[in-house]
């Protein structure tokens, strides 16, 4: 057998075809960077085109042997970021575009609920008993972004070889404050959180028995990673040298993924920003409120590859997007809206945001500013928000705001709540469909009965998804030149199964949809 991938044909879609008696059907639409396993030996010639045999499902019980056009496979495949609907919160996967054993795979939060892992469960669990991830980033301290990873970090067929967090580690006290440690004001009138967690020991002494973490949420969630034997590190991520690679510019790259890493991406630091005290402790600003500080100094994540940048805004609100802006363009004081300075301010910081996706700051808020929205300046907008909250994630007016700031005069916008809708007159299909199916058990012959109980079962298994786990979620694929931003069409059709979007850079440098 051999392994490919399905390409991004010029025009068109791809599919995968049946061919027998002279005649070719479309039996399922595919994606790019989709994986296919080919078998050499029963690709055939259509209409003088060469077509390579599929086996569709390989690892099934029943696997199906299916064609696609030759012209539209690839040795390689791009670089993916999914952005899963996890119900409620933020959660990605970025799998690079190595292939098999170099293949490197990052969850960027995992939700609140077990989304993310019943997607990884399905995605990879055919591939090898173990799974080593090369890192899970808990960006901050929210349970909408961290405790969907206690049932992942509670497998030990699983591994990382890397947890990352913002430092602000919460502790299994009462209060708030307290949980971080406390903040205390400092010699140039600011008030900071000092008690960061750096290292493993420091984790093990907050987090290492049951009886010390009691119920609380983010203890329990580390309290189960440290019991699992394949995570192998612990770490602080943040623009800190301690925590981060530099380059000579000053930018800042996770290790491993910093400029000359022998990979044509890097994955740049954007945030937390820590500062440092007379003893060279770091520390971090408190920047308004309890949640307003942890979820302000996220960690902040900027994809290159190739052309493309991609940018994870965390749960960035507007204290700490005006304290990011004014650092990064070493601006003392908050400029007036509109003024000169302020749009300087901007062009100075887009050197270190400017994206042309974004993944949109906590969930969709209206709580941000417009001046941090302009500096990413992104051509794609992506929302992660869920239903199970009281907080009417993405906010209409948020909504108009990206429409009128973003680049170009009709920047995409794609939600993972709003990419889908109720399943309503669907299930009520399959219903039916069962109905008839069991009434159908008492008459069905014996050489008919496992075909008969298959299709039952898979409308069983249908019904059963959710609507966030089948519909929501959205693709972004890119191999540096070109970029699609994909989401799952609503229709009950293998042939009408993916609906996307597709950008390409024009003779200007400039990226805009492809017409």
């Amino acid at each position: 057998m051999e392994h490919r991938f399905v390409g991004l044909p010029e025009k068109g879609k791809t599919y995968l075809y049946q061919i027998k008696d002279g005649t070719r059907k479309k039996v399922k639409q595919v994606l790019w960077g989709d994986w296919l396993c080919i078998d050499p030996t029963k690709n055939k010639t259509y209409e003088r085109e060469k077509y390579l045999a599929v086996i569709w499902a390989p690892n099934s019980d029943n696997p199906e042997t299916l064609f696609i056009l030759e012209t539209h496979t690839a040795e390689k495949r791009p670089m993916e970021l999914i952005f899963l609907d996890v119900g409620q919160g933020d959660g990605c996967v970025l799998i690079t575009p190595e292939r098999d054993q170099d293949e490197r795979i990052m969850i960027i939060d995992a939700g609140k609920g077990d989304n993310m892992n019943a997607f990884l469960e399905r995605r990879f669990k055919t591939y090898r008993d173990k799974f080593q991830f090369e890192a899970a980033i808990l960006t901050h301290p929210d349970n909408d972004h961290y405790l969907g990873f206690e049932s992942i970090f509670a497998n030990k067929k699983i591994g990382f070889n890397n947890v990352y967090h913002n430092g602000l580690n919460e502790r299994p006290v009462s209060g708030k404050w307290p949980k971080l440690g406390d903040h205390h004001e400092h010699a140039n009138g600011h008030s900071y959180v000092h008690e960061l967690v750096e290292t493993k020991k420091r984790l093990e002494e907050l987090y290492d028995t049951e009886e010390k973490i009691g119920n609380y949420q983010y203890p329990g969630v580390m309290h189960t990673a440290l019991k699992n034997p394949n995570i192998k590190g612990y770490k602080m991520l943040s623009v800190h040298e301690r925590h981060s690679t530099h380059d000579a510019d000053g930018r800042a790259y996770m290790k491993g993924f910093a400029p000359g890493n022998e990979k044509d991406y890097t994955i740049e630091v954007l945030g937390p920003v820590p500062e440092e005290d007379e003893n060279k402790d770091l520390m971090l600003r408190k920047l308004a409120s309890y949640g307003e500080t942890k979820n302000g100094h996220s960690i902040l994540l900027r994809l290159h590859y190739g052309n493309f940048k991609i940018f994870f805004g965390g749960d960035l609100n507007i204290p700490a997007e005006k304290y990011l802006l004014q650092h990064y363009s070493n601006t003392t004081k908050w400029p007036k809206k509109g003024s000169a300075r302020s749009e300087a301010m901007i062009e100075e910081a887009q050197e270190w945001f400017r994206s042309d996706v974004m993944k949109v700051c906590h969930h969709g808020s209206e709580k941000v500013t417009d001046e941090f929205i302009r500096t990413v300046d992104p051509a794609c907008f992506i929302i992660s928000s869920g239903d199970e909250e009281g907080h009417v994630h993405p906010r209409p007016d948020l909504l108009g705001r990206l429409g009128k700031l973003g680049r170009s005069s009709s920047p995409v916008i794609l939600s993972t709540e709003l990419q889908r809708s109720t399943r309503e007159s669907e299930d009520e299909k399959i219903i039916n469909r069962l109905k008839k199916n069991a009434k159908k058990f008492r008459t069905v012959k014996d050489e008919k009965l496992a075909a008969h109980t298959e299709s039952v079962e898979a409308d069983i298994d249908r019904l059963g998804r959710t609507n966030v786990s089948v519909f929501g979620s959205i693709y972004i694929k890119t191999d540096g030149e070109r970029l699609i931003a994909a989401f799952k069409n609503e229709a009950d059709s293998e042939t009408k199964k993916w609906f996307y979007f597709e950008y390409h850079l024009n003779d200007k440098g400039e990226l805009v949809l492809k017409s």
